[in-house]
């Protein structure tokens, strides 16, 4: 074999291996914290229902239900709001990862699974209404911050998820109606997916870099935004890391990888986190929501139902939406109405309203802004409690592993 050809055949292996080969999930947590520590050295942190909210205010207000919810008349940009271009461009990169990897497709489900995405979608919008935020902002990103209402919300999660796996397991033996899964389209050629994919880094590469350079400085401050959340859906994607998996599976079917890869993740992330905090490169409270302790608990219990029966959560949504599932579009559209709708009509409740006290922490009905450095007098004791947590958490998975105590189904 010639030079040449042997040259061609390593690359092929590289390209195979880094590409196409499934990552560990583990590689997808520490990938994932890197990422996130970037974010958060520029002053901002990852949240995915703003942004999700923001496209369903474009919908009520499309339909006309805008001004019957208090939207505003002039909705931002998806591309300039912080939040919004961030899913944009993760759906970009786990697109990009799909077709580079081949795994592109167009994933057609039963009549009955729509509608259990609507729904699963519905329930979401909800419980990430009242919890400030879905499994990333409601819990991931506020445990890095050291806030209690991320292991609260974990309560709600895995109650939730118990629950909607018996919920789900009813409905397989009771209802028959639309469960005939649809024709296989006619498959398509797969030959020029990696090349889409990589033309598609670049146009990500080149976007950052004209607006790293823009003189608007707001444009400018959104590149990292850019190049990061594609970064985010690449990673989840070729790692295949998903928060709901990592809640459904111990009840599922008591395999604990997926759980002990986000437990691995947040075990690096807090105390790296910490470090930021006390050098002041970024305030806590911006991604700390309102909403410790009851709204945190119900909004995490309403939310683990809803992710049972979409088949994921927001983040898992998106990058499995991003390779060509169309129930999981579905849920996502019908989760960005639902959070704009809910959180229209408890804004006119006054429940998410949010006040501020003297010393300056937001709270609302369903909950206040609570962070562990400031409860409990320091950070020994709050590094004492995020990380007894997640060692707690890794110790009932290892159990499970092995006895299954905690599986439902």
């Amino acid at each position: 074999m010639s030079e040449g050809a042997l040259w061609r055949n390593g690359f092929k292996e590289d390209y195979e291996r880094i590409f196409v080969e499934p990552w560990s999930p583990y590689v997808g947590a520490v990938l994932l914290v890197m990422v996130i520590l970037g974010l958060m050295m520029s002053g901002l942190f990852w949240g995915v229902v703003g942004g999700i909210r923001l496209w369903g205010d474009w919908l009520n207000s499309a339909i006309g239900l805008g001004q019957a919810l208090k939207i505003g008349a002039e909705l931002e940009n998806p591309l300039m709001h912080r939040i919004s271009l961030t899913n944009i461009t993760l759906l970009s990169g786990a697109f990009a990862a799909a077709l580079m990897s081949r795994q592109f497709g167009i994933s057609r489900a039963p009549k009955l699974e729509y509608v259990w995405g609507a729904l699963g979608g519905i329930l979401m919008g909800i419980g990430a209404t009242l919890a400030g935020g879905c499994t990333t902002g409601g819990f991931f990103t506020p445990a890095v911050h050291s806030s209690p209402a991320a292991w609260v919300m974990a309560l709600g999660l895995m109650a939730g998820a118990a629950i909607g796996l018996k919920l789900l397991l009813w409905t397989l033996e009771n209802i028959s109606w639309g469960m005939q899964a649809p024709a296989s389209g006619k498959p398509s050629s797969r030959a020029y997916y990696p090349l889409i994919g990589i033309l598609i880094v670049a146009a990500i590469v080149t976007w950052t870099s004209i607006w790293a350079q823009a003189a608007d400085e707001k444009i400018a401050g959104r590149a990292i935004l850019v190049i990061g959340g594609f970064a985010l859906g690449f990673i989840l994607h070729r790692s295949r890391l998903c928060f709901a998996r990592g809640f459904r599976e111990p009840f599922m079917t008591a395999e604990g990888d997926m759980t002990k890869a986000l437990i691995l993740a947040l075990a690096l992330a807090i105390p790296l986190a910490s470090l930021l905090f006390q050098k002041k490169m970024i305030d806590p409270y911006i991604a700390i929501p309102a909403t410790f302790w009851a709204g945190s608990l119900f909004g995490g219990l309403i939310f683990g139902i809803g992710m049972i029966f979409a088949g994921g959560c927001a983040t898992g949504s998106m990058w499995r939406a991003a390779e060509g599932n169309l129930k999981l579009w579905v849920a996502l559209a019908f989760f960005a109405w639902s959070t704009s709708t809910f959180s229209g009509i408890l804004h006119h409740w006054d429940v998410m309203t949010r006040d501020v006290n003297l010393d300056g922490i937001d709270f609302t009905k369903v909950g206040v802004q609570a962070y562990l450095p400031d409860m409990l007098g320091g950070w020994g004791w709050a590094l004492l409690v995020g990380l007894g947590f997640l060692l707690l958490w890794y110790l009932l998975v290892r159990y499970n592993e092995s006895t299954e105590k905690f599986t439902v189904l």
